[in-house]
């Protein structure tokens, strides 16, 4: 089993994409840290208000 420290060093780490629309609806994916260091921002189906919303990166 990993340890806390080399989790949190990995280069794919598990991230969580929450919608903007303010509904608290969130996806949980992976990102390669190495070729997106900064915040992912995604165009997404949120289907608490049935439409394609922007979702971002939250940590």
């Amino acid at each position: 089993m990993a340890t806390r420290s080399a989790k949190a060093k990995d280069v794919r780490p598990v991230i969580k994409m929450v919608s903007t629309a303010g509904t608290g609806y969130a996806y949980v994916t992976r990102k390669n840290r190495r070729n997106t260091p900064d915040r992912l921002v995604l165009r997404k189906f949120d289907p608490v208000v049935r439409r394609h919303v922007e979702f971002k990166e939250s940590r």
